[in-house]
């Protein structure tokens, strides 16, 4: 048996992954990638590599084997997710593997924004395949702000969409700790869990936050919808993630990613990071 991570060679698999190597031997953990070349520090390590792609199913044939532990974690492509993800769903239930642990998103059904529709889809899919699952319900990382300082810091606004709304964020590293925490541990199959920071900030606390620690002057710029469309598609963004960021900003508002559970705190036996920390992080470069 192994412990598979899809997606390895991204932000949240290459953490999942040196995560598990500090539980587990690594001759058990497999890396599932598209180039195996972005791999190679990994086989290094002990890892096996397998080269599979969510959009070429005969690809991910040889990506599983019987009784194994498999994080899918969702792609990145909005609106192609479900189509790539069911694939996935597929080989593991001809693989049989043991237990499958999917990176969904806080609220799963009840979470009524466009980014949440592909990660419904595939939590579908999962049930309908009869798998024993795991469903990670992942809330928004401190990094989704944080690492996009510099555009703050040279305007010295934070701009959103998202009125008084609060997110109850935490670091990238909490929730791959959380993936560890269940694909090590045990009686986490068909459990569901909602994972979200232990504080839920403002961006006009966001604001202050990151002009305490910068010595700069930030404020919150809180525009109309339209307006954000506008500046996002400025910048040069492609219109469908446009539309998903100013869609998120909507949930934000109507408290939809502000919901506190204790779950990853609970997964990790640990505080959530706070938005302090990641901010201080990400001034540090």
């Amino acid at each position: 048996m192994s412990i598979v991570v899809t997606g390895a060679t991204g932000h949240l698999g290459r953490l999942v992954v040196d995560g598990l190597l500090e539980k587990v031997p690594a001759s058990e953990v497999v890396a599932v990638v598209r180039d195996r070349g972005k791999a190679a520090d990994l086989a290094a390590k002990g890892v096996e590599v397998r080269v599979a792609d969510y959009d070429a199913p005969e690809t991910l044939k040889g990506a599983f084997a019987p009784g194994d532990k498999v994080l899918l974690i969702s792609g990145s492509e909005v609106g192609r997710r479900v189509p790539q993800h069911t694939a996935v769903v597929g080989a593991a239930k001809e693989a049989g593997v043991a237990l499958l642990a999917y990176t969904g998103v806080l609220g799963g059904p009840e979470a009524d924004f466009l980014l949440a529709a592909d990660h419904k889809g595939t939590e579908q899919a999962i049930l309908d395949s009869g798998l024993t699952y795991a469903f990670l319900r992942n809330g928004w990382y401190n990094e989704n702000y944080t690492e996009n300082l510099a555009p703050v810091l040279e305007h010295g606004a934070v701009t959103q969409s998202a009125g008084e709304g609060r997110v109850a964020s935490a670091s990238r590293a909490d929730f791959a700790a959380a993936a560890v925490a269940v694909l090590t541990g045990e009686g986490h199959e068909n459990k569901v869990y909602e994972l979200s920071g232990d504080e839920a900030w403002s961006f006009e606390e966001y604001a202050a936050e990151v002009a305490r620690q910068s010595g700069k002057e930030i404020a919150y710029n809180d525009v109309p919808a339209e307006t954000l469309h506008g500046i996002l598609a400025g910048a040069g963004l492609p219109e469908p993630l446009v539309a998903t960021l100013v869609d998120v900003d909507k949930a934000i508002a109507r408290g939809l990613l502000a919901r506190r559970t204790g779950d990853l705190a609970r997964l990790i036996g640990r505080p959530t990071t706070p938005i302090a920390d990641s901010v201080a992080a990400a001034l540090k470069g």
